[in-house]
């Protein structure tokens, strides 16, 4: 019975992983195309204490090929406590002196808090200020790439869409905790995409996501989970698509490609991954939970499985046989995003990866159930 049970588990996590994919295949590659830049934006980016980030942010924001005269840079200040403002102002004035931006072009804001989650609100700040409809979000932690808001503005005049969801992952990747975080991270890249081919959109990131005001004013904004700190990309996500889901798409490109940087430590990793699991149990998306509980059944059933094929038990060929399917259709949907994302080398830490994974995401999901998690300082409650 038992054997029957882990059986139908990774049966049913192959299906799974197998028609995400299938999914990822079926979103086309948008091809960046010259075409007269009509789409006006106002790009929202919050940040605390980002003061060794923001240099690089704001350099990738001077490199931007798009018409200056058609967007807007708003940096949302959540009560910094390091030299982030001053950093901002510096560059600022460089760029006021090279007719580069004007102060209503980038400026600066305070964040004006009303909730429980320090971004939602920075984000709503910024949008009741915002000079444009069309609204992006991204992180400070990030570097934009040149062609990133001609590349919405092509994709904008060419579909019908409310709501866009575009990619985002790691550079400067090294040691092999950088290279783990990347594979994680690209396999929940892949995910979503392949969400998007299955016509189940369920994930999408913050650091690189665009939407119309109008659709966020309709939508109560966050209204409806002000309470969870986190979460500002996905609860938003599962409003836009019950409003309308042929309106919400995936904008596979290289040029809208937006890179951070993984984690330095350990410790701050598991706050990282902790703070995400948290708001999981806030999901409305059906199809969510779903492929939550079954990825949560399949590494918990490799432990379990390990922990009694020791005490003789389980039968230890049977075990490796499910680890080795589930890494064989692991590996497929990451190979395609990798390939995507033009990353290839940093598969050679993909089975080490796929040993230590299960006991990493269990040990996370017991985290956020028990206990409460810090983040840029601050503690939050589940």
């Amino acid at each position: 019975m038992m054997i029957l049970i882990f059986v139908g588990i990774t049966l049913a996590y192959l299906f799974l992983i197998g028609s995400l994919a299938f999914g990822f295949d079926k979103v086309k590659p948008f091809p960046l195309e010259e075409v007269e830049a009509k789409t006006t934006f106002s790009v929202i980016i919050p940040f605390r204490n980002e003061a060794k980030n923001l240099p690089e942010l704001l350099k990738s924001i001077e490199r931007l090929q798009y018409p200056k005269h058609l967007f807007e840079i708003i940096l949302v200040d959540d009560a910094s406590e390091d030299a982030s403002v001053s950093v901002i102002k510096k560059v600022l004035d460089i760029n006021l002196s090279r007719d580069k931006f004007t102060r209503t072009d980038l400026r600066v804001i305070d964040n004006v808090r009303e909730s429980n989650s320090p971004k939602k609100d920075a984000i709503t700040s910024a949008i009741q200020m915002a000079k444009h409809d069309w609204i992006v979000t991204t992180d400070a932690d990030c570097v934009l790439p040149k062609f990133w808001l001609d590349t919405f503005d092509a994709f904008i005049q060419k579909n019908d869409a409310n709501f866009i969801v575009a990619p985002v992952t790691y550079s400067n990747v090294h040691s092999f905790l950088d290279r783990f975080q990347l594979l994680d991270f690209l396999s929940l890249q892949g995910a979503t995409i392949g969400g998007f081919g299955m016509q189940k959109p369920f994930l999408c990131n913050g650091a690189n996501l665009t939407y119309k005001k109008s659709f966020f004013k309709a939508a109560h904004g966050f209204q409806g989970n002000n309470n969870i700190a986190s979460g500002d990309d996905i609860f938003l996500l599962e409003k836009a698509l019950k409003q309308d889901a042929k309106q919400v798409h995936y904008l596979k490109s290289k040029h809208a490609m937006v890179t951070t940087e993984a984690e330095k430590t350990t410790t701050d990793l598991i706050s990282q991954r902790v703070r995400w699991a948290s708001k999981s149990a806030n999901y409305k998306n059906n199809f969510a939970k779903v492929v939550g509980l079954i990825v949560l059944l399949m590494n918990a059933s490799l432990i379990c499985g390990l922990a009694l094929s020791i005490v003789g038990v389980f039968n230890f060929n049977m075990l490796v046989y499910l680890f080795l399917i589930k890494c064989s259709i692991d590996f497929l949907l990451l190979f395609k995003t990798v390939r995507f994302y033009q990353q290839e080398s940093y598969l050679a830490s993909f089975i080490f990866s796929c040993l230590l994974y299960p006991f990493f995401s269990i040990y996370v999901v017991f985290v956020s159930v028990f206990s409460n998690y810090k983040w840029k300082g601050r503690a939050f409650s589940k």
